[in-house]
């Protein structure tokens, strides 16, 4: 059979080239004689390889289409081992590694994306590139941040026409945070925050981007000569301060980033929940009181002081207390911050 006639007869199957629009539902025994005729023609010599990959999709989506997934890994992987130099290798372990997905075969499925990855040259198929397809479900199944930091940056160099780059930033820098890599989340964390959108794009899963990433920078940026050694440390110096007055050490022993002060109903975004203040006018002409044990509501990384007397209209304070965590920096890592003060009663 020549090369027009089996053009001819692939035409009159109506085939169609996407992943799993396959044919209309035949029964077993036409499935199977279409089949045969299909594998009967790959057999012939000299195919035009345009026509050769109408034929092996079309064998690949009628096996999609009945779910005969074994048999389709198997046809597939055969035919990329046994044709080293087809063009569209790409595209077939494509489709074995979107086979593996249906059948919750992840690690499978992400030997052969990697595989794409590492070992074929990009191809475009119904405009779409097979290794931006691959990576994208790498970085959906893959479990290893090493991995997914190769993942993200491919697709931010790669793709960046493609792809939100600042969505991508703050999640490569998440990765790097898991792998100890400080350095290059704070600078990652820094190319987030350069983006144009960084502080309107909403972010699946992390509601707070922007505000994280930030808080991170200005602290990464600041002296840090606030902190104390120790919660118990912070606390005494803080009392001390408000029984003899002296709101120039209280103004010290603040947090100089990202210093709260709001109500418990608050959130800390709100525009007017991080106003710089002095303490003095409130200290002046008040009496000043805190309760001698921290709040029962306080934990090993976060403590309250319930302290009284600072205004008319809201008497009571809770001076939050924080340990920092900040492994970029051991020295500082571990220490305490006053980071904030809540008006009122506790709800």
């Amino acid at each position: 059979m020549n090369t027009k006639k089996i053009s001819a007869f692939l035409f009159s199957l109506t085939f169609v080239l996407t992943l799993f629009t396959g044919c209309t539902h035949n029964t077993n025994e036409a499935y199977k004689t279409t089949q045969a005729q299909l594998k009967k023609l790959l057999e012939q010599e000299n195919l035009e390889k345009e026509t050769r990959f109408a034929i092996i999709n079309r064998i690949a989506n009628n096996m999609l289409s009945i779910k005969d997934y074994s048999s389709l890994t198997l046809f597939l992987t055969d035919w990329v081992e046994n044709h080293p130099d087809d063009t569209y290798n790409a595209y077939w372990l494509l489709i074995v590694a979107y086979a593996y997905l249906e059948n919750d075969a992840e690690p499978i499925a992400e030997y052969y994306f990697e595989r794409i990855i590492n070992n074929y040259n990009d191809l475009m198929v119904q405009e779409k590139s097979i290794h931006f397809l691959s990576l994208q479900h790498l970085i959906q199944i893959s479990s290893k941040p090493a991995n997914r930091i190769e993942y993200f940056n491919q697709l931010i160099n790669r793709f960046s026409e493609e792809v939100s780059q600042t969505e991508l930033y703050y999640r490569l820098g998440l990765e790097y945070e898991k792998e100890g890599e400080w350095d290059l989340a704070l600078k990652t964390y820094q190319l987030f925050l350069d983006q144009e959108d960084s502080s309107t794009i909403q972010i699946a899963g992390n509601p707070n981007a922007y505000r994280t990433a930030k808080q991170l920078i200005d602290f990464n940026n600041s002296p840090k000569d606030w902190t104390f050694e120790s919660l118990d440390a912070l606390v005494t110096a803080v009392k001390k301060a408000i029984t003899s007055y002296n709101y120039r050490a209280l103004d010290t022993y603040r947090s100089k980033v990202n210093f709260f002060a709001m109500s418990w109903r608050q959130d800390e975004t709100d525009s007017n929940s991080q106003e710089k203040f002095s303490m003095h006018s409130f200290m002046f002409g008040n009496r000043i009181r805190y309760n001698a044990e921290l709040d029962e509501m306080s934990s090993p990384t976060e403590a309250y002081l319930r302290t009284w007397g600072w205004s008319n209209y809201v008497n009571v304070w809770y001076l939050y207390f924080r340990k920092v965590n900040f492994p970029a920096d051991p020295e500082i890592h571990g220490r305490w911050e006053w980071t904030g003060i809540y008006f009122g009663e506790k709800l």
